[in-house]
């Protein structure tokens, strides 16, 4: 792309909406080339222990990727034509094919590390788990890398992003497949206005990598054989109804730009976005929300992708109106940071970007103190990321083997809490069912623990019948 690129997409929407001369000018400027091997180099080793030791070109590791050079596996081009991934149109050969490749003969089995599960055993558990789950399938190469293909049952990696059907138990009498009542809280389409300061913006449905428990699976994601999936798709149009509604809600002040994943915006639709909002005068402050640093943090680095310097350009620009501008974005495990993450989110937070990370506690991933201990030291201390939150596992359909009871977390809390420093502990969050908002675990009114049922007010939330309403969050009805 050239220095001088316009703005394609938004001349390309020109039949849709006039676009102001001063927005076709380009916007950002791209920093000289130079071998990403090169500048890769320079990055200094991590010292946290969770973090992969040495610059190891761990991907060579994936048998069809063992020639694979650090330029070419930090491309994203390269990135993008080597996703793995299957959805409903999907030739199942090709997933069959890659996962013969990366798997041993037999794999140890969930119920006793002695035994074992054959390696076509194991397919044919991962495609019935894809056609009853409520994603497809879908991981960069990056995160696919990541795992421990020797041992993937009990990898905290794998357990996120592969469906595996038996592992399913049966879901919650109470589950319902928008759980948070995002729909309901839609005043037009892509706004979710729930609280009275705050509006979540959803311009796109497509993400990097798909998690098996994604709280929009409503929407998010390819076709899936289970159910037929809302359309959230990046157009001009219907992106103006949302900014006109943004815009007149004098009492609305900070805007999250999600999905989907805004890694899925083009660096000029990012960009136009960035603008749009700090040029609104109700709009104090907003956060593009992103899994990218954890599932494929080259692209940050690459030389020939503009989308990190889209939204350091969004950041300066932000700054310079008085505003502020964060990325959000999403780590699960320690085993997800390379020091290929390092060198990406040191190139954003030298660059004055803030980043927050929000976590979900998921059994058999981090629902241990070590585990999540050693992922809230690894964002703070090595990758300058501020942990954020820590939220309780949304209902959602055929994960529940995934979620843990409330106690986990409160426990998680009570014991982490006074061996890390207070200003990187997260907050440990219940985003309540029926759209009640997030609240702090431990402010339930009731917890039993014999039903599993916990019970919270939130008294910000207003609106359609909310006032004085008593939420309900339900533990995981069964755990093997």
């Amino acid at each position: 792309m050239s220095r001088q690129a316009p703005l394609r997409w938004l001349a390309s929407q020109s039949a849709t909406r006039t676009v102001p001369s001063t927005l076709r000018r380009t916007i950002f400027t791209v920093p000289p080339r130079a071998s990403q091997a090169a500048s890769l180099a320079a990055c200094p080793e991590p010292e946290q222990g969770p973090v992969a030791s040495g610059h190891d070109e761990f991907w060579r590791q994936i048998p069809m990727w063992r020639d694979v050079s650090v330029d070419q596996f930090t491309s994203y081009a390269w990135s993008k034509k080597n996703i793995v991934e299957h959805h409903k149109r999907s030739r199942s050969e090709n997933l069959q094919g890659i996962l013969r490749v990366v798997l041993p003969d037999s794999v140890p089995c969930d119920s006793s590390p002695n035994k074992l599960q054959r390696r076509e055993e194991l397919i044919e558990d991962v495609f019935q788990g894809i056609a009853a789950s409520t994603m497809s399938l879908r991981l960069m190469p990056y995160i696919f890398s990541r795992i421990n293909w020797q041992d993937p049952r009990h990898d905290p990696i794998f357990r996120q992003f592969f469906p595996v059907k038996s592992l399913m138990v049966p879901d919650h009498p109470k589950l319902k497949l928008d759980s948070l009542h995002e729909n309901e809280d839609s005043p037009v389409d892509g706004v979710v206005h729930r609280y009275p300061d705050k509006a979540l913006f959803l311009p796109v449905s497509v993400c990097p990598t798909y998690c098996t428990f994604c709280t929009r699976s409503y929407a998010v994601g390819a076709e899936v054989s289970t159910f037929t999936k809302q359309q959230m798709k990046p157009i001009l149009k219907r992106w103006e109804h949302a900014f006109a509604y943004i815009e007149s809600q004098p009492g609305l002040h900070d805007v999250v730009v999600s999905g989907g994943d805004a890694y899925y915006l083009a660096p000029d639709q990012l960009a136009y976005i960035g603008e749009r909002l700090i040029k609104m005068k109700n709009i104090r402050k907003f956060r593009f929300a992103s899994k990218g640093l954890a599932v494929c943090p080259n692209r940050v680095l690459d030389p020939e992708d503009r989308w990190a310097d889209a939204l350091i350009w969004v950041h300066r620009k932000a700054l310079g109106a008085g505003k502020r501008m964060a990325l959000h974005t999403h780590f699960n495990s320690p085993n997800e940071v390379s020091w290929i993450t390092q060198a990406a989110c040191s190139k954003l937070v030298e660059a004055g970007v803030t980043i927050r990370n929000q976590t979900v506690l998921l059994r058999g991933v981090n629902d241990s103190v070590e585990t999540m201990s050693a992922l809230i030291r690894t964002l703070a201390d090595s990758l300058r990321v501020a942990p954020y939150y820590v939220y309780q596992c949304d209902m959602v359909k055929n994960t529940e083997h995934l979620r843990t009871p409330l106690q986990t977390m409160l426990d998680l809390e009570t014991q982490i809490r006074g061996s890390i420093a207070g200003f990187d502990m997260p907050q440990f969050i219940v985003d309540l069912p029926e759209g009640g908002g997030k609240r702090l675990a431990p402010t339930f009114l009731s917890y039993d623990r014999q039903t599993g049922v916990s019970r919270y007010m939130a008294p910000a939330v207003k609106g359609k019948e909310k006032e004085d309403k008593v939420y309900e969050y339900y533990d995981p009805c069964i755990m093997a």
